[in-house]
């Protein structure tokens, strides 16, 4: 495992920094049963790009496999921009299992229940398009920025609904230190799941 990051000796202070997804009781409403299937991870990652909010590694991507980039969350930088080491979620963690985790938590507020057997009334599959934090530096502070977009399929009696949920997240902070990440990453993830609300809302589920 990462053997495209650690193997090659190029990575510099790594982060591995843990996202929880905030719990809130569901309305109260019967919504009948969702059984959550394929989540893909559809992220595209380049070496050395231009632009901070496009999904990098400090390493090849080439020699990185689909379970080594699904744990990685964001680059490092320096002062002036240029890339540092990862940020990666914990071991045994993926931006899978976190985006489960969070329309899993979407679906159980709109009044949902989570199933465990694929045979239930209705499914939900998940495509991330993007899940990913970076900074901006700037002359006093940084600017933290983590973007979280999926494509949720939600099939019931035979009829799919597809919804695009975009979540965004920003603070400003002196320190890219965890808390910073984090922080940008929750903001994210409340935007999220706050548009997965309207946008169920407006499908009618």
């Amino acid at each position: 495992m990462l053997g495209c990051l650690l193997g090659s000796g190029c990575v510099t202070s790594r982060r591995t920094i843990g996202l929880p997804v905030s719990h809130v009781p569901g309305a109260g409403a019967n919504k009948g049963s969702l059984y959550i299937g394929s989540i893909e991870d559809q992220r595209t990652f380049q070496n050395k790009p231009t632009d901070a909010s496009t999904p990098s590694v400090n390493g090849d991507v080439a020699k990185c496999s689909k379970e080594e980039l699904a744990t990685v969350i964001g680059r490092q930088r320096k002062g002036y921009g240029r890339a540092r080491g990862d940020i990666a979620l914990p071991a045994g963690d993926s931006v899978l299992t976190r985006t489960r985790a969070l329309v899993a938590e979407g679906l159980e507020r709109r009044g949902f229940t989570i199933a465990n057997d694929p045979a239930s009334a209705g499914t939900a599959t998940v495509k991330i398009d993007e899940f990913w934090a970076w900074f901006t530096p700037g002359m006093w502070t940084v600017s933290f920025q983590a973007d979280v977009v999926c494509q949720v399929t939600v099939t019931r009696d035979g009829v799919a609904k597809k919804l695009l949920v975009k979540g965004d997240g920003r603070n400003q902070g002196q320190v890219a230190s965890d808390a910073n990440w984090q922080l940008a990453y929750t903001r994210a993830f409340d935007d999220f799941l706050a548009n997965l609300e309207v946008a169920l809302s407006g499908a009618g589920l």
